[in-house]
């Protein structure tokens, strides 16, 4: 409960910092991939390229808010850092029902990398990310041979994986905020294991780092640790990440990380190394 309220007041913060602190250094170009006004995504060309690899990163918002506009920052964040950054939307809940969101992810996973060969960027190095309800969706393109086939989605140049704060299981003991949240999302009588992570989950190369904060106040620290043994199981390589940083509550650690640098926040310092080792 005490997780739960910290979490709630954290919005004030997190605001505070988006408005005053963050900076807009870089125009991206916006890129549809569908008639609905949330089927796009941002490109992000950074300044100085440090590197050949390119971010993926699916959006959170419990299923049901955000779009890429709203997590320009983030966009910006890892531009300056260096890195290509494509930041993706997908119709929302409770108005679109799974699987809306998984096509839309995947179709503009397909996008995107159609975008960048068109613009003569090298694709064989992509890391897939997202926070929250992005973690749950992108843990399901980069995992399941079945979705993969379904939307003819080829991850064979993804080179890691990182989510953050995800629902990767459907544990009973989940907050009450998290199942209304899958209440709106899926349709009555809906086989909730066709969109489970854990259940979803075949044997991959693509190395794991899933970071999650035992003080999230949303999301049960054993839904990480549930994905690293079905992982261990497969023979995935994964790892668990356990925030440190003060500032450790659910939406603090999964996207407020990045209104900071990665001297300032060792979560985001996490995420940062395991692109560069990956």
């Amino acid at each position: 409960m005490i997780d739960y309220i910290r979490e709630n007041l954290s919005y004030y913060g997190i605001y505070y910092r988006l408005l005053f602190k963050t900076k807009k250094e870089i125009t991206p170009e916006h890129v549809s991939f569908g008639g609905d006004k949330e089927q796009y995504f941002l490109y992000y060309e950074p300044v100085k390229p440090v590197s050949g690899k390119i971010v993926f990163w699916i959006h959170g918002g419990g299923w049901n808010a955000g779009n890429p506009k709203f997590f320009d920052y983030v966009g910006q964040n890892m531009a300056r850092a260096g890195y290509r950054f494509i930041s993706t939307g997908y119709r929302l809940s409770p108005k679109n029902k799974y699987p809306a969101q998984i096509e839309d992810v995947c179709a503009g996973f397909n996008a995107a990398i159609r975008f960048l060969k068109d613009k003569g960027i090298d694709t064989s190095k992509i890391i897939v990310s997202g926070p929250s309800a992005g973690a749950h969706l992108s843990s399901i393109l980069c995992y399941s041979k079945k979705v993969q086939k379904e939307y003819k989605v080829d991850v064979s140049e993804v080179t890691g994986y990182v989510g953050f704060g995800g629902p990767y299981s459907f544990r009973k003991n989940q907050s009450m905020t998290l199942k209304m949240l899958m209440g709106m999302l899926f349709a009555k009588g809906y086989d909730r294991r066709e969109a489970e992570p854990w259940s979803l989950m075949d044997k991959s190369n693509i190395p794991m780092l899933l970071i999650q904060s035992r003080h999230d106040g949303l999301i049960e620290f054993e839904c990480a640790e549930d994905f690293r043994d079905k992982a261990k199981t497969l023979g995935n390589k994964c790892e668990i990440y356990e925030v440190e940083d003060r500032k450790n509550t659910h939406s603090w650690y999964t996207a407020g990380c990045f209104l900071f640098n990665r001297e300032e926040n060792k979560t985001l310092d996490r995420f940062m190394t395991f692109i560069e080792e990956v």
